[in-house]
C-alpha cells in the first residue's frame, strides 16, 4: 500500500462464447496496463475466461480443459508480474463443475472462490499445483485483506461479503454475470454503494459484457470501485471495446470508520464470525506514486447535483434546533450580535427562520451592533441595512468609551493593541449581549462556527460564549455558501445584495483599528491561514482520522494548481498546533445543533484532554 491507499482495476474483456484463446488474448493486455498504470489487484468478470453464456457445454470436458490450459498461459504470462489476477473459468471437482474465481500472482495460484451456494472445499489440483478452493477465503497482502464473493447478490439475509468484512476484509471483489433490464442498473448501483457504506468496505465490480450471447440476454458489462458509498470509478456500459476501470482505494480510511461505527463494532461484538481460511500474499513494497482519485478539496460544500436542497437541510436543522431552545427556555426575545460578517449574517438569518416559523413577531429579535476601533463602514453599514430589511429590532452600542474606562481601570496603554486589547473588545460585547438578554428576558444566539472553534479562533468567555450557538458544527466555507444561497434565493433586492457583499467581504474580528482609508486592516485568513485549508485539514482529521503526512499528501493533489507544498505545510503546521492547544474553550463550548458528519461537541463528538499533547502530530509535521 502506499500511504494507506491500494491501487485496484476492474476490467471488462469482449469475449467470444466458449473461445477460451480468443477471451485469454483479450485479458492478457489488460493486465499489462493495469500493472503499467501501478495496480495491485485485477478483477475479471465471472467466467471470463470461457464467457459466462456458455450453458450446458460447461459440462464439456473438452471446454473445461482448455479453461485450463488458458489459464496456464495466463499464469505463465504474468509470472513475472506483482500485480494480482483474479480470473473466472469453469472448475471440475468431485463431479461437479462450479465457477470459480482464481487467484493467481506471480505464477503461483493463491486460491480458488466458487460461488456461494456451492459447497466445495478442500485442496484441487489447477494447471499442475495444488490449490486451496472454498468460498470462505480471505487473502493478506501486507497491511489489506480481500475476499471474493462470486456472483452474490446483495438481497441475500446473510451475504457472504458481510462475513468477509467481520473477519477482516477491506476489499470485497464482485465477479458477476449479471445481465441487463431495464431500470435495473440504478437498483444495481444503489445497492452495491449502500451495501458498501455499511460494511465499511470497498466493492470492486466487473460484470460481464461485450460478447457473451444474446440469444436470450444481453450482458452490457458493468465495472465499477465503490467505497464506504461513494461511488470512485464506473464504467460506460455496452461498450464493445475493452474497459478498465483503476482507482485508489483508502483502506486506512475504511479501518478508521470501522473503528469509530458503533453499528459495525456491535456486529463484530455480537455478530458469530464465519471461518475463513486466511491465504498469505507477499507482494513487494510498493514505490510512491500519484494517487489516481479524485480528492474534493471542499469536502464540507453540499454536492451541485443537491447543492440547492442539502442548504435548505442544513438551514432546517438549524432553525428546528433554536427553536425547541427558544420554546425550552420560554425566551421571549433572541438576542444577537450583528457585525456585518458572514457567521453572525448566518446566525441572524437562521434566528429570522425560526421566528417566522414559530409565527413569532421579528420585532422580538433584538439585534445590536456595537461598533468598536476596528469597525469599518463597509461592515456597519452591511450589518444596518440586514436588520432594517429583516424587520428586527435594532441597537446600536458603542464598546469604544467602556473599553477605554476598562483599559484605565486595568491599566492598559490604548496604545498596545496586544492580546488583552484585543481580547477586552470581545468580553465587552459579550457582556453586553448577556445582559441584554436578561433585561429583554432572551436568549443569546451565538454566532461562531466549526472552523473558528477547530483553530481556537475566539476569545474565551468572550465570542467563545453564547446561549445556543448555531453554527457550532457549520465550517467557515460552508457558512460562505449558506449566505450566497439564502442571498440567491432572496426576492428582496437590497438583502439580495447585501448577502452577497457580505459574502465577498474579507474575514475578520475586526479588532484593530482600520487602515486609513476605512478598509480591514486584520484579515483572519493572513493570520491564521485559509479557510478552505483548514476546513479540508479539519474534515480529513475528524472525518478519515489521516495523520499530517496523508493530509499533507491528499492536500497536495487537492489544491494543485493553488497552493506549493510549503505553503501547504505551513498552515497544516498551524492547524494542529492550534487545535491541540485550544481544547480548553472546546471544552466548555455552548450547545449548538449538529448538522453534518463532523462535530467538536464535547457531548458525544469529539472528547479530548485540554492538556494533551501534540508532540507526535507536530514532529510528523516537521518531517514533511
Amino acid at each position: 500500500m502506499n500511504n494507506g491507499f491500494i491501487r485496484v482495476a476492474a476490467a471488462i474483456p469482449p469475449v467470444r462464447v466458449a473461445d477460451c484463446t480468443y477471451n485469454t488474448h483479450n485479458m492478457l493486455p489488460l493486465i499489462e496496463q493495469a500493472t503499467q498504470e501501478g495496480a495491485e489487484i485485477i478483477l475479471f468478470p465471472l467466467l471470463n475466461i470461457t464467457s459466462c453464456s456458455c450453458g450446458d457445454l460447461f459440462n464439456q470436458q473438452l471446454l473445461t480443459k482448455e479453461a485450463q490450459k488458458a489459464l496456464t498461459h495466463i499464469i505463465k504470462a504474468t509470472a513475472n508480474t506483482e500485480t494480482i489476477v483474479i480470473a473466472g473459468m469453469p472448475i471440475e471437482h468431485n463431479s461437479n463443475t462450479s465457477a470459480c474465481s482464481i487467484v493467481m500472482h506471480k505464477g503461483t495460484i493463491k486460491g480458488a472462490v466458487p460461488q456461494k451456494n456451492n459447497n466445495t472445499r478442500g485442496v484441487i489440483n489447477i494447471c499442475e499445483q495444488q490449490v486451496p478452493i472454498d468460498s470462505h477465503l480471505l487473502f493478506n497482502i501486507g497491511d489489506c485483506a480481500f475476499a471474493i464473493t462470486t456472483d452474490e447478490s446483495y438481497t441475500d439475509p446473510t451475504p457472504l461479503s458481510t462475513q468477509a468484512a467481520l473477519a477482516g476484509a477491506e476489499l470485497i471483489f464482485c465477479p458477476t454475470a449479471n445481465h441487463e433490464l431495464a431500470g435495473l442498473h440504478n437498483k444495481l448501483i444503489e445497492s452495491y454503494t449502500t451495501h458498501s457504506r455499511r460494511l465499511k468496505a470497498a466493492i470492486i465490480y466487473s460484470s460481464c459484457g461485450y460478447g457473451e450471447s444474446t440469444g436470450d440476454l444481453v450482458h452490457g458489462g458493468d465495472a465499477f470501485i465503490t467505497e464506504n458509498g461513494h461511488m470512485l470509478s464506473i464504467s460506460k456500459r455496452f461498450a464493445t471495446e475493452p474497459r478498465l476501470e483503476i482507482c485508489d482505494v483508502d483502506v486506512e480510511r475504511l479501518r478508521y470508520k470501522r473503528r469509530t461505527n458503533k453499528a459495525f463494532q456491535s456486529a463484530l461484538a455480537n455478530t458469530l464470525p464465519a471461518t475463513f481460511t486466511n491465504i498469505h500474499i507477499k507482494r513487494e513494497a510498493e514505490k510512491q506514486k500519484t494517487l489516481k482519485r479524485h480528492i474534493n478539496p471542499t469536502p464540507f460544500i453540499p454536492h451541485p447535483d443537491n447543492y440547492n436542497s442539502r442548504c435548505e437541510e442544513i438551514l432546517s436543522i438549524q432553525t428546528s434546533g433554536l427553536m425547541k431552545r427558544i420554546e425550552h427556555t420560554h425566551s421571549k426575545t433572541a438576542i444577537i450580535g450583528i457585525s456585518g460578517g458572514l457567521d453572525s449574517t448566518l446566525a441572524l438569518l437562521v434566528t429570522v427562520r425560526t421566528f417566522d416559523t414559530l409565527k413569532r413577531s421579528r420585532k422580538d429579535i433584538i439585534g445590536i451592533t456595537m461598533p468598536g476601533f476596528g469597525t469599518t463602514g463597509r461592515t456597519y453599514s452591511n450589518a444596518l441595512t440586514l436588520m432594517r430589511r429583516l424587520g428586527i429590532t435594532m441597537q446600536e452600542i458603542s464598546i469604544k468609551e467602556a473599553c477605554i474606562q476598562h483599559f484605565n481601570d486595568i491599566g492598559h496603554n490604548i496604545n498596545n493593541h496586544d492580546v488583552t486589547y484585543e481580547n477586552s473588545q470581545a468580553r465587552e460585547r459579550t457582556q453586553i449581549l448577556m445582559d441584554m438578554s436578561n433585561r429583554m428576558n432572551g436568549l443569546v444566539v451565538g454566532t461562531g462556527d466549526l472552523s473558528e472553534l477547530a483553530l481556537g479562533w475566539a476569545t474565551y468567555n468572550g465570542d467563545h460564549m453564547s446561549m445556543y450557538s448555531v453554527n457550532a458544527s457549520v465550517p467557515k466555507t460552508l457558512v460562505q455558501h449558506l449566505v450566497r444561497h439564502i442571498a440567491l434565493t432572496s426576492t428582496d433586492e437590497e438583502i439580495r445584495t447585501t448577502l452577497i457583499d457580505i459574502a465577498d467581504t474579507p474575514i475578520s474580528p475586526e479588532l484593530l483599528p482600520a487602515n486609513n482609508n476605512d478598509t480591514i486592516k486584520q484579515k483572519t485568513e493572513d493570520l491564521v491561514g485559509p479557510y478552505e485549508l483548514h476546513d479540508f485539514f479539519l474534515y480529513n482529521f475528524l472525518s478519515n482520522g489521516y495523520t499530517p503526512s496523508k493530509i499533507y499528501l491528499v492536500a497536495q493533489q487537492a489544491f494543485a494548481n493553488r497552493y506549493d507544498k510549503e505553503t501547504i505545510k505551513k498552515w497544516l503546521t498551524t492547524f494542529f498546533r492550534r487545535f491541540f492547544t485550544q481544547q480548553f474553550k472546546r471544552s466548555c463550548m455552548p450547545d449548538g445543533p449538529k448538522v453534518g458528519s463532523c462535530s467538536l461537541s464535547p457531548r458525544g463528538d469529539w472528547s479530548m484532554p485540554s492538556d494533551a499533547n501534540s508532540t507526535l502530530w507536530l514532529s510528523e509535521c516537521e518531517k514533511l
